[in-house]
């Protein structure tokens, strides 16, 4: 058995960055990951960036048109250009880390106690003691009870229906969360019929109700078909297709699909870990709880990023390596009290890649009325912006939430072309209270979706 500084298990966002930052201080670190597909995490091969990649795809191809024949082509060049991205990137990310110092091994990786870990991978086993550990692991798809979910050969989870290379002409999606409408928008784009089965009546149920209903009228309107209060049944695999079986509203039902996404949640990925012989348990939900530095209740051991059950976002596993970094600076140091913890992240921003984009930060209307906050609104159509002129694309609305007298911004709800690179603006306002106002008079470049702020906030 060898001995070593950290130990990192999962490749992801905040264990790269970290592996990286601890090693170039000379310090012994070792990165474990399970599958060499996955270098640089969840988002680079198999989320945010290869699905981005396939959105810009999508809408390029709409503006296009044609025939379906034309736009199956099209889309299998995109599939093969999101294979070339991915693989580059996972290259890049291992060439980084390594060049950093950092031994990365290619295993499974589990706990034997508090300091030593079990790497069981193609070369043998073999035990190594960490003076620190960190889990990075990730999360992974939830695949709901529904009989043949798991036999039939048209199912596929976010992550293998992005290795699909024939566009399906019929594409059911099973749950209507983010990331199932993100995929119905991209296959809508590129010429599928899509149908999203939710279990809920109502939609995207945590959304400002206002917002909700532009988004499932835009939705509707480009064609996706919303089938709420569902309960899937069966999926049969037939010669050609596969029937889906489902209950709505106290009737049976069923439709065709030639492709089926299973998009009903993500949970915490910490099955083979043996968390309790390190003495660690899980939370109610599965994941790994930890304290507001990221420590777990065995001082030494942290966990960082999906794992920890937060928001499955790759730039929140980023700011958790900046607050696992302040935690050990500030261990080091032996007083005080680390600069950055989960508390003092400020206002958490969010985009869903829709058609248009829809971005968020703060709170609701619904949710400042609950406050008692005294409030007002700020709308602006995006048809009124001349940038979504430009664009040709004006549907959506801006809607933002201000407290009376100190005319501070408590929520933005942006659902235009562009949202998600708005909205970073209206964050750094929420965290660095400046007032609506102050954004309201200022010089924007012209024409930009940006300058919507003189006359949303005016």
């Amino acid at each position: 058995m060898r001995e070593v500084q950290n130990i990192i298990i999962g490749f992801g966002k905040a264990g790269k960055t970290l592996a990286g930052y601890l090693a170039k201080k000379g310090e012994k670190t070792v990165l474990i990951e399970e599958n060499p597909l996955r270098y640089g995490g969840t988002c680079i091969n198999v989320a945010c960036i290869p699905s981005k990649s396939l959105e810009n795809s999508a809408r390029e191809s709409a503006a296009l048109g044609g025939e379906f024949s034309e736009k199956a082509e099209r889309y299998q060049k995109a599939i093969e250009e999101k294979r070339r991205l991915t693989h580059f990137l996972r290259g890049k990310n291992l060439e980084k880390v390594q060049g950093a110092g950092v031994e990365v091994i290619d295993g499974r990786a589990s706990f034997l106690d508090e300091h030593r870990i079990l790497v069981e991978s193609a070369k043998g086993d073999e035990e190594i003691r960490g003076e620190r550990i960190f889990v990075n692991t990730g999360a992974k798809t939830i695949i709901p009870k529904i009989a043949g979910v798991e036999s039939s050969k048209r199912v596929y989870t976010s992550e293998s229906m992005m290795e699909l290379d024939t566009l399906p002409k019929n594409l059911v999606i099973i749950g209507g969360g983010y990331i199932g409408l993100e995929f119905a928008s991209y296959y809508q784009n590129f010429g599928s019929t899509v149908t999203i089965l939710q279990d809920t009546m109502d939609f995207i149920p945590r959304e400002d109700r206002e917002m909700a209903k532009a988004i499932e009228e835009n939705m509707e309107k480009l064609g996706i078909t919303l089938c709420k209060g569902v309960t899937v049944q069966e999926i049969q695999d037939k010669e050609e297709e596969s029937l889906i079986l489902f209950q709505q509203g106290g009737e049976g039902k069923t439709i065709t699909a030639d492709a089926i996404l299973v998009a009903t949640g993500r949970k915490p990925n910490v099955e083979n870990l043996a968390l309790e012989k390190a003495g660690l348990s899980l939370t109610e939900r599965g994941a790994i709880p930890v304290d507001s530095s990221l420590r777990t209740k065995v001082p030494h051991i942290f966990a960082m990023g999906d794992v920890t059950g937060g928001m499955q976002f790759t730039y929140i596993s980023l700011d958790d390596f900046r607050i696992v970094k302040a935690a050990l600076e500030q261990e080091a140091k032996g007083e005080g009290t680390a600069l950055r913890s989960t508390e003092n992240r400020g206002a958490i921003p969010y985009s869903v890649f829709l058609t248009p984009a829809f971005s968020r930060v703060g709170i609701t209307e619904e949710e400042a009325k609950a406050q008692g906050k005294q409030y007002r609104v700020a709308k602006l159509p995006v048809a009124a912006i001349p940038k979504a002129q430009v664009l040709r694309q004006t549907a959506g609305l801006l809607k933002v939430i201000i407290e009376e007298g100190s005319n501070l911004i408590l929520g933005a709800h942006l659902y235009c072309p562009e949202s998600y690179e708005m909205i970073n603006l209206i964050k750094l306002a929420m965290d660095q209270k400046i007032p609506a106002n102050v954004l309201a008079s200022q010089i924007y470049t012209h024409p930009t979706m940006t300058e919507a702020f003189n006359d949303l906030l005016g």
